[in-house]
């Protein structure tokens, strides 16, 4: 198992896990974009070959939102999501950025419990944030000292 920043040669798996797993997939071209944007940096976990999981950030003024995070159902429940927002902060501290803040599902219990363990923190809702179904976005926060 490999953490490693997002190439070109990434996408198209990325791509097809947006597809697995969420109902409002982000496109090949949009993730692509991703890697032109200097305000963005993306993390994949590799498996054999094989993208596991993935995770997406912006950061602007040194305030980091989670995009995206993701893991194929096949790779679940070994803790490549946590390795990944492990890896992503490590990185963004770095950078200088002081905080991730990310929106969830609130009817998503796992990756809540999931967050919540890596010391996040409800900092509000976002009301219909969500369609496919419609539901309001719980936004988490997690900050740190740089």
């Amino acid at each position: 198992m490999m953490i490693l920043p997002m190439t070109l040669e990434h996408v198209p798996q990325i791509a097809m896990l947006e597809k697995i797993c969420f109902s409002d997939p982000w496109s090949e071209k949009s993730i692509c974009s991703e890697l032109e944007n200097p305000l963005s940096y993306w993390l994949v976990c590799v498996i054999d070959n094989t993208v596991a999981g993935y995770v997406g950030s912006q950061t602007v003024l040194g305030q980091t939102d989670m995009m995206n995070l993701a893991v194929h159902p096949d790779y679940r429940r070994r803790g490549i999501a946590q390795k990944l927002i492990h890896a992503l902060i490590a990185e963004l501290k770095a950078r200088g950025s002081h905080c991730l803040t990310l929106e969830v599902r609130p009817s998503n219990l796992p990756a809540i419990r999931l967050y919540e363990g890596l010391g996040f923190a409800e900092a509000g809702r976002r009301p219909n944030y969500y369609s496919h179904p419609r539901e309001d976005g719980l936004i988490l926060r997690k900050e740190w000292v740089c």
